[in-house]
């Protein structure tokens, strides 16, 4: 492998990454909820409610949410992980990561997989209608296009990893573990991901 070639794409992805996230709208809690509660009404809303979830509750980028296999979540005995590792073709860079799951997030995986019929483990966890994988670019069409629809124009596919470093932060956990949540291997991009609300500002301002 060219080392100086494979260096200058993972700068020039983390840069794009940066760029996008920037753009992003946040939603909170709220919002969430009346994003969710449009989810239930679209086609597949078992499918697209687990995905947009992992990418809030989990802060998974788009392109790793659409290379997760059923084996990745799902241990031999049916339970749904904690945790599980994204090797380096499921996500960016050349490192592979690993994903902590909450137990709310494991219900919702647990209720989503129960619903799908799993042929092999191996198999795509989320499936198109033609019963083939997302790409990155697909899923992130069906995304935006939900978002769109649901009155959410500022949202990207990035709005739910940038949700989930933005809430992370509000509750005070501190940016190297969060950098470790994420992903990143800069804490600095981490950092670019968190939006400073009015009520987060309110909230320190009492603090002291």
């Amino acid at each position: 492998m060219n080392t100086r070639k494979h260096t200058k794409c993972t700068f020039s992805n983390t840069v794009k990454e940066v760029q996008m996230a920037k753009q992003a709208k946040t939603l909170n809690e709220r919002e969430l909820q009346k994003l969710l509660d449009f989810v239930s009404k679209t086609k597949n809303p078992k499918r697209n409610r687990a995905i947009f979830l992992l990418t809030y509750l989990a802060g998974l980028r788009i392109g790793e949410v659409a290379a997760l296999r059923v084996c990745d979540v799902q241990a031999n005995d049916g339970a749904i992980r904690s945790q599980f590792t994204l090797n380096p073709d499921q996500t960016k860079g050349s490192d592979s990561r690993t994903v902590l799951l909450s137990q709310r997030m494991q219900s919702e995986l647990a209720a989503y997989v129960q619903s799908i019929r799993v042929r092999n483990v191996k198999q795509p966890l989320f499936a198109t209608q033609r019963n083939e994988g997302f790409t990155a670019s697909s899923l992130a069409q069906v995304v935006n296009g939900i978002y769109k629809k649901a009155g959410f124009d500022d949202c990207t596919s990035h709005s739910g990893r940038r949700s989930f470093a933005t809430r992370a932060s509000s509750l005070g956990i501190s940016m190297r573990v969060l950098q470790k949540l994420m992903g990143h291997k800069n804490i600095q991009t981490t950092s670019v991901y968190i939006y400073a609300s009015d009520d987060m500002l309110r909230n320190a301002v009492e603090l002291i």
